[in-house]
């Protein structure tokens, strides 16, 4: 999320446009799923202009934008990293993957089963939904998407978990307190750095 209609549409132009870039220099088929990513991300951002632009409520583009953000990123990260893993990480993280498939069950049920709202809170908007153990989904969505990214066994990617955990936490605090949301200009620095990970990855044999 970004801290208005315009600055989430602009984010989402220039993220897309990252992830238009990191798939057109995918040199293994396998790195597609993970390379792809800014574009789910660019996508994202535009949703929530249109969330800005509704005032908030429960519409589809409230409810697309938690699809996006809950149950798909918990699976979409960990299949990624798992399909880019060398072979000696993939036990690990398909137990990671498999928690990720296990939370995003969970977090779609809840979205079915209750309203989703969005309410705009000056530069930020706030979302609500009930969950069923919401404590228990955070963990699941963290292990499957940071821990994938952390237990990769590729050094680019262990940077961008690490950057992940980091800045998720720097824009919880800075959401909680309603001052702006950086997720946009997070999302654009991880695009970069998957940019960075796809241009150095070694051509397949």
């Amino acid at each position: 999320m970004c801290g208005s209609a315009t600055a989430d549409l602009l984010a989402g132009a220039g993220i897309t446009a990252v992830g238009v870039a990191c798939a057109a220099r995918v040199r293994r088929v396998r790195d597609l799923p993970l390379a792809a990513l800014p574009l789910l991300l660019g996508a994202h951002q535009i949703v929530e202009a249109m969330v800005w632009s509704a005032g908030g409520g429960g519409g589809p583009a409230t409810v697309a934008w938690a699809v996006i953000a809950l149950p798909l990123l918990a699976v979409w990260v960990p299949a990624g990293v798992w399909c880019a893993a060398p072979a000696r990480a993939r036990r690990g993280l398909g137990c990671l993957l498999a928690v990720g498939v296990v939370t995003a069950a969970g977090l779609t049920y809840g979205l079915a089963a209750g309203p989703v709202t969005a309410e705009i809170r000056g530069h930020t908007i706030g979302y609500a939904t009930d969950l069923p153990r919401p404590t228990l989904l955070v963990v699941g969505y963290l292990l499957a998407t940071v821990g994938s990214l952390l237990l990769s066994g590729d050094r680019r990617l262990l940077v961008l978990g690490i950057f992940v955990a980091a800045g998720a936490l720097i824009c919880w605090t800075l959401w909680r307190l309603e001052f702006v949301s950086t997720w946009c200009a997070f999302a654009a620095v991880c695009s970069v750095l998957l940019l960075g990970w796809v241009r150095d990855r070694p051509a397949p044999r």
